[in-house]
């Protein structure tokens, strides 16, 4: 885990916290099997990923992407850019995806 997160991940998570999507609760770097998931809920099980400079590679992210779906979770990339200029779009695309407004 890192130990400070990215100006992106201080937004997104002033975003997510205390339910304030949908009710959904998340948690932020939460471990699951050998990777670290920037926010985490697990009803209904969901990644939310800030992509940004901190990501090693496509494949990586790819690998990552296929252990998370084999395990059931959802995965939501969303632009560092977006998390700032956009965020209610952001904060619609996990209420796309998980049903909940």
């Amino acid at each position: 885990m890192r130990g400070e997160p990215t100006l992106a991940e201080k937004r997104l998570w002033a975003l997510l916290r205390g339910g304030r999507v949908g009710g959904l609760k998340f948690r932020r770097q939460a471990p699951l099997g050998p990777y670290i998931a920037d926010f985490a809920c697990f009803d209904p099980r969901l990644i939310v990923e800030a992509d940004g400079g901190a990501h090693q590679s496509p494949e990586y992210d790819a690998a990552r992407d296929a252990w998370f779906a084999a395990n059931f979770f959802k995965v939501l990339r969303v632009r560092n850019e977006d998390v700032f200029e956009r965020p209610e779009a952001v904060v619609a695309a996990i209420q796309r995806i998980t049903g909940r407004g």
